[in-house]
């Protein structure tokens, strides 16, 4: 399985690939959008993009050096018509640079790139919200060479999607941005912390009162009291506990590392790591969690081993033990995996530092 992971800046096209990235994707959003379409967005995460077509060119080139290849992200949910003629021209020049593919979240624009000879691969974002084989079939038929699934998606679910459409590549995410609501049905944006952050962050004022008018008793007050306790409690894992990390640099977060055994035999052709608009440190850090787990599996062979492994590479089993954290929280319904295959001290360092030897 590849790594997907993501950039914002052309710096940072080589520190990501010589770290494990095999696929590296990015936005842009060029002058000549901007003075056209002012803030109407090219891709979801509009505040971490390249700016010139220059700059997209010279991701390619970098990428391309490092054996990893280039996809370029138009997943807005949708797009006017005159804003799909533009795309498809961008389409056309990512095409003439040596681009990858193209990760299309709007169905109309994906068939209009589906009808066009472009030496460049189509993937559906998860935006499309493929739930089910006949959804995946549904976006090849009009393009699509991969299924990048929604984050809520189940293993088995997985699974089953994968082999009832060999035809069709799957992607599925591994680490940080777990989206609070159905991604494909959400229609708000993510702004930066300093312009007001996500909306499913705010802080809103919330009251309870009984359909049949009486007063709420002490136990009702109490569980609905408990419910948002929980409710909050989530969304700080949801958002990456706090945004936090360890000190070795290792983010907190949404996170599939254990299920990687599963979705290898599920036959997935790569896995994502979310953050466009992260810091690069957490970006290089977050690839070299999957590339050293996946190491794991290499080596061992055992779902259990590379639980351990995982579950020990940021040293709070707590966390991990919770299941907030999880995008595939089915995982701990299995045994506990055995304390001696916990990641050690030189585990744990060598996914935080590349110049470290890589944990086997």
């Amino acid at each position: 399985m590849k790594i997907v992971a993501p950039i914002s800046r052309v710096e940072e096209a080589a520190p990501m690939a010589a770290a494990g990235a095999g696929e590296i994707y990015c936005g842009i959003v060029p002058a000549d959008w901007t003075d056209r379409f002012r803030s109407a967005g090219v891709n979801r995460r509009a505040f971490g993009n390249l700016t010139r077509y220059e700059d997209l060119a010279e991701v390619v080139d970098i990428a391309s050096g490092h054996g990893a290849t280039v996809s370029l992200v138009m997943n807005a949910q949708h797009y006017a018509d005159e804003q799909v003629d533009v795309l498809l021209d961008l389409a056309g020049r990512f095409a003439e640079m040596g681009g990858h593919a193209l990760i299309v979240g709007d169905i109309g624009l994906l068939a209009r790139l589906g009808e066009r000879d472009l030496p460049v691969r189509l993937h559906a974002s998860s935006l499309l919200a493929a739930r089910n084989a006949e959804a995946a079939a549904l976006l090849g038929r009009l393009g699509a060479r991969r299924i990048v699934l929604p984050r809520d998606v189940t293993l088995d679910e997985i699974a089953a999607m994968a082999a009832r459409r060999p035809d069709l590549e799957f992607e599925a995410f591994v680490l940080n941005d777990g989206c609070v609501f159905e991604e494909g049905n959400c229609h708000t944006i993510h702004l930066p912390g300093r312009l007001g952050g996500p909306i499913c962050l705010d802080r809103y004022a919330t009251g309870y009162s009984r359909v049949d008018g009486r007063a709420l008793d002490d136990a009702e007050a109490k569980a609905l009291a408990a419910n948002d306790e929980c409710h909050d409690r989530w969304l700080w894992y949801r958002f990456g506990c706090g945004f936090s990390q360890t000190p070795e640099g290792l983010p907190f977060g949404p996170c599939g590392l254990c299920a990687l055994p599963d979705m290898a035999a599920a036959g997935l052709a790569a896995v994502k790591i979310a953050g466009r608009e992260g810091p690069l440190e957490r970006k290089l850090a977050s690839v070299r969690m999957v590339r050293a787990t996946l190491d794991r599996l290499e080596a061992t062979g055992r779902a259990d081993a590379v639980a351990a492994f995982a579950q020990g590479l940021r040293r709070r089993p707590d966390l991990c033990a919770s299941g907030y954290m999880c995008y595939y929280r089915e995982v701990l319904d299995r045994p506990a995996p055995p304390p001696q295959d916990r990641a050690g001290d030189d585990c744990v360092s060598a996914a935080a530092d590349p110049t470290l030897p890589r944990a086997m």
